[in-house]
């Protein structure tokens, strides 16, 4: 198997809520939606998939764990600046936001829950890995 990922896919309570939240709240544009299923391209070849409860539960074969999800989506910028102005939108469109502070491995960062609570870290991440994250700068 190669080393890669293509779909990130999140159980959602509500899907029209979800949409609100990062189509018509952070401005993400879709690439395939329905009533059961949001599609939003995130990086090259990946997608993030925002699936109703009930459409995983029916595929996966069990429902989802409930309660805090051990798992973090990160977003990585350039700049501490950049990473206050992402939580500042979050916060505006309703997110529950920990605000950014430095970091003992170095770096800066905060997070937002989604409506479902999923945990969205918006960091800037020094050295090799943060520069590897980063899309590359225009010119």
């Amino acid at each position: 198997m190669e080393q890669r990922v293509s779909f990130i896919t999140l159980a959602v309570a509500d899907v029209a809520r979800t949409r609100a939240f990062y189509v018509d709240g952070l401005g993400w544009q879709p690439i395939f939606e329905s009533e059961e299923v949001i599609m939003l391209p995130v990086a090259e070849r990946v997608i993030l998939s925002l699936w109703s409860v009930a459409g995983f539960t029916s595929e996966i074969g069990a429902a989802p764990a409930s309660g805090i999800a051990p798992v973090t989506l990160s977003h990585n910028l350039a700049t501490e600046a950049e990473v206050d102005a992402v939580l500042a939108e979050a916060e505006a469109i309703g997110a529950t936001v920990s605000r950014a502070t430095r970091r003992e491995w170095g770096g800066y960062s905060g997070y937002f829950a989604d409506p479902d609570g999923f945990r969205w870290e918006i960091a800037v991440n020094p050295g090799e890995t943060g520069e590897f994250v980063l899309p590359p700068a225009s010119s």
